[in-house]
């Protein structure tokens, strides 16, 4: 307290200040006087007060701020320590036992006695605690500032390793860039060789093309000249043997299948003639035609006829009176029938009344009537979805093909199947029949496509040349000629005759999904999975015409009788109608759902059919 109390006085001290008259300034001071009126108010302050008054403000301020330094101090530590608690507490952290028992004897010993009091002995002073929170706050600190050096020492590891990293990586981008442009150099030299290649391959591939079209002519008129050396020959034994009457029974039996309307030359008059060819040919031991003999022989006889390609025939004029060209107008949407329970996968025209087939993913195929609706018929034999149907060409029987592998033949007479073809190892993804009705064609997801003699019921010839699934086929209307489409992205025309492949179309850079002939034949329409439909010249060999109607997948196209319209069933859930007198595009929106199929039935009718099971029919208006 005496400290405090000298601490105290050293802080203020009276000094006595003399104010002299001297100014060092040039300012002219006026006197004066005391008599004067002015004077102060009584309730102002005077020179005397106001310095009293600075004076004790001052001395507020210094209480004021060693008082907050006092409670500073006392936050430090809010209770004082005693002295025998401090020394207690100093010898058992220097590990002084025996001093620490000596020094408790001896204190409680003289308070005992009366000769000391603990309030005498007094509090420790504050600077020695707050040394000691100095101290322990050093050793934290420490203790945080080799954390923090090894914190660091790691921090450094790990960023000399990243620099290592990255260093590497650095040199690993430079090779890789380097290999960049080696590469990039090589396959520019690569082009450079390929394009010097380039117009030798581009002559080869049409001298190629040539020479096929060249081997296609040449076989067909040496099959015709064959066959007129055969036909001369048998006449001139027939003739040197006596056979004259025999000779003009067989052509009165060819006359007579030539009357025939739709159904082509009679297979039964044409085995006829083929077996008394046969005798004759086996009457005469140096017969100049033995070759053609053994050739005979090797054939089943049961085994149908390949039509001979000729426009004269009365189908096909038929055809071209039938075809007319469409008035302008646009199609309305007239009814939607409800046929299967899952999606409709094929749709085929009954050739003579008004039947609609139809096959499902339900496993069966119905015949219903048009405009009606009504179902006549229900096929059930197959195992898994139909992918194709067709009617003969007489109306009394249809073919189908499904995912089970198999081709089967229907008779609608009896309601049921009459013939099973099998061969395919895959899927068949679709078929239809030749207008003589006596072949029927098959494409399968095998990569391969096979003609079928449904009367001697066995597969005439395996169509092999596509790397991909073969997904439709076509024959050209009276001829033996075969179009078919596949998934490597080409279209290809085959002689049935002989089972070869005449020429390639090429253009696609999707996988082809249908293709189809116009009426007259001398067109061919296409669709791929990107909604590209593509018009192809069978004369020139060339395409005409490419429209983009994606890019939703085109299911299936088709030709109008008139060959002025193309129908093309779209995935978006829409027919698309390409008018080719104009160039002009038309969507028709029916229910919303995928468009798998389509087909004109009339000359103002058109039916598509969806995934949802049902067939809308589309009436056309002006």
């Amino acid at each position: 307290m005496a400290e405090e109390a000298k601490v105290s006085e050293a802080a203020y001290s009276l000094q006595k200040i003399t104010i002299t008259d001297d100014s060092k300034d040039d300012y002219q001071y006026e006197e004066v006087s005391a008599d004067d009126d002015f004077s102060l108010p009584e309730d102002d302050e005077d020179l005397s007060k106001a310095l009293q008054t600075i004076e004790e403000q001052a001395e507020d301020a210094k209480l004021m701020e060693f008082l907050s330094v006092l409670n500073s101090e006392k936050l430090i530590s809010d209770i004082p320590q005693a002295m025998d608690d401090f020394f207690c507490n100093f010898l058992v952290r220097l590990g002084m036992s025996r001093t620490l028992d000596c020094f408790q004897t001896e204190w409680y010993e003289l308070i005992e006695r009366g000769e000391l009091r603990a309030d005498e002995a007094g509090l420790v002073p504050d600077v020695y605690t707050r040394n000691e929170q100095l101290e322990t706050e050093n050793l934290s600190l420490k203790k945080d500032l080799e954390n923090y050096r090894q914190t660091v020492n790691k921090v450094e590891e790990a960023l000399l390793k990243m620099e290592k990293e990255r260093d590497f990586h650095r040199m690993h981008h430079k090779r890789v860039l380097q290999e960049k442009n080696r590469l990039v150099c090589d396959l520019k030299r690569l082009k450079a060789h390929y394009a010097s290649y380039e117009p030798m391959l581009k002559q080869m591939s049409e001298k190629y093309q040539n020479s096929l079209t060249q081997k296609m002519l040449t076989s067909l008129e040496r099959d015709k000249a064959m066959g007129q050396v055969t036909g001369l020959q048998a006449a001139l034994n027939s003739l040197e043997s006596g056979y004259a009457k025999q000779l003009s029974e067989a052509k009165e039996g060819c006359e007579c299948t030539k009357k025939k309307e739709f159904e082509g030359p009679t297979q039964k008059g044409l085995w006829e003639a083929r077996q008394k060819k046969f005798l004759v040919v086996a009457s005469s031991s140096s017969d100049p035609g033995e070759e053609a003999e053994k050739k005979m022989s090797r054939r089943d006889l049961k085994d149908s006829e390949f039509p001979v390609d000729a426009e004269g025939t009365l189908s096909f004029e038929h055809a071209k009176e039938q075809t007319q060209p469409q008035k302008s107008g646009q199609y309305q949407l007239s009814s939607i029938l409800k046929v299967h329970d899952l999606a409709v996968s094929c749709l085929a025209l009954h050739p003579r009344k008004n039947i609609v087939l139809t096959g499902g993913d339900d496993h069966l195929w119905k015949t219903w009537g048009f405009p009606d609706g009504n179902i006549l018929l229900t096929g059930e034999g197959h195992t898994d979805w139909l992918s194709g149907c067709c009617f003969r060409p007489s109306g009394t029987q249809l073919v189908t093909s499904s995912g089970d592998t198999t081709v089967r033949l229907w008779d609608l007479s009896r309601s049921g199947c009459i013939l099973t073809l099998r061969g395919h190892s895959r899927a068949v993804r679709g078929c239809t029949w030749h207008s003589c009705g006596d072949f029927v064609a098959s494409a399968s997801a095998d990569c391969t496509s096979k003609i079928w003699d449904v009367n001697s019921e066995r597969c005439r010839y395996t169509l092999r040349g596509h790397k991909d699934s073969v997904n439709s086929i076509e024959f050209l209307p009276f001829s033996s000629t075969v179009v078919t489409s596949s998934a490597d992205k080409t279209l290809s025309l085959w002689d049935v005759r002989k089972g070869l492949c005449v020429y390639t179309f090429q253009g696609h850079v999707h996988s082809c999904n249908h293709a189809t002939f116009n009426r007259k034949g001398d067109s061919i329409a296409s669709c791929d999975s990107s909604g590209v439909l593509k018009l192809w010249d069978m004369r020139m060999l060339l395409p005409v015409l490419s429209i983009d109607a994606g890019p939703h997948p085109a299911n299936q196209v088709a030709f109008h009788r008139s060959g002025d319209l193309v129908a093309l069933a779209s995935s978006e859930g829409s027919v698309k109608v390409l008018s080719l007198a104009v160039g002009q595009l038309s969507i028709l929106r029916g229910p919303g759902v995928e468009v798998r199929c389509v087909r004109f039935h009339s000359q103002d009718s058109l039916l598509s059919a969806g995934a949802d099971g049902r067939v809308c029919l589309w009436s056309w208006a002006q």
